[in-house]
């Protein structure tokens, strides 16, 4: 079964409102699995369960610097 997430990665420009609205959904989006990822682990316990917690941490990080470039380009004047 194959459960990944297909994209075409053609090189594209993005206007800023296209941008804004793919960091408002992917921060959104990977917040909600990483919340899933980080419930399952605590049914699987031991080395699993905190090999999973410290991604989840990773993944954490790396959602809140998209968040703050969110930030920024909302931020930008008119």
């Amino acid at each position: 079964m194959d459960n990944h997430h297909h994209h075409n990665h053609e090189l594209t420009v993005h206007s800023r409102e296209e941008a804004i609205a793919l960091l408002k959904y992917m921060t959104e989006h990977n917040r909600h699995h990483n919340e899933e990822l980080h419930d399952i682990a605590h049914s699987l316990g031991g080395e699993t369960e905190e090999l999973i917690h410290t991604a989840c941490d990773c993944f954490s990080d790396g959602i809140e610097k998209l968040e703050a470039a969110l930030a920024v380009l909302e931020g930008k004047g008119e």
